[in-house]
């Protein structure tokens, strides 16, 4: 049967993928990827051998209605970014809305998303969190971090290596001195590192090395005076 499949693939390991996710890219006449290089990898370790095509931020808005037309006429595509679940922060929210207009059938598998391990061993609340995502990097930025300031749920960030230490100084100038976080990166790889403190003893920490690997922000809420 047609269907439009997302399917989460490993954020560092490539043992974290399910057996369900290997078939259905074994049996998908099209696998998407977010880049071709880095999906060839997966595959080849897999032995997985199909027909890939590039679906990316730069290109899926001139795509969408050809790979929906494709799924329309009795093909199954599955879509899979560099790392984790298609459209958290990565392409794929435009397709799916453009197949579920048309009536196809769209399905995500559960699998590999890097917030819910850095949340869940950060020590801070989990039971309620809003999830953020990318800052915008220049315009809306300061706005985004003055409208979160109040926000009593703990908050989640992904951000980049060289933003870091940048992140973590507005963090302590928006919410203060005494709010904890929790850094984590290279999550599931062989330097995986997580620490936990204030944004201070985080920017200390982290201005002594060479931060590689995508980052995840725990931040904690504001808590009740």
């Amino acid at each position: 049967m047609s269907k439009l499949y997302l399917v989460p693939t490993p954020i560092g390991n490539l043992e974290d993928i399910t057996l369900r996710a290997l078939r259905i890219l074994k049996e998908a006449d099209l696998i998407l990827a977010e880049d071709t290089r880095v999906t060839s990898k997966l595959l080849n370790h897999y032995e997985i051998k199909k027909p890939v095509h590039a679906h990316h931020q730069h290109n899926e808005h001139k795509t969408v209605t050809f790979i929906a037309e494709k799924i329309a006429s009795g093909q199954i595509i599955a879509l899979v970014s560099d790392a984790g679940t298609p459209g958290i922060s990565d392409p794929g929210f435009l397709l799916v809305r453009e197949c579920l207009k048309l009536g196809l059938d769209v399905e995500c598998l559960p699998g590999p998303t890097a917030f819910v391990p850095a949340l869940v061993q950060s020590g801070l609340p989990c039971d309620s969190f809003v999830f953020v995502g990318f800052l915008p990097q220049k315009k809306g930025r300061q706005t985004k971090l003055k409208s979160l300031a109040e926000e009593n749920r703990t908050m989640v960030f992904y951000e980049s290596p060289h933003r870091l230490i940048k992140a973590l100084e507005e963090f302590k100038e928006h919410f203060g001195l005494e709010r904890k976080v929790s850094v984590s990166r290279e999550l599931t790889k062989m330097f995986e590192e997580t620490f936990r403190g204030t944004s201070d003893e985080a920017i200390t920490h982290f201005s002594t090395k060479t931060v590689k690997g995508e980052i995840v922000i725990v931040v904690e809420g504001k808590t009740e005076e």
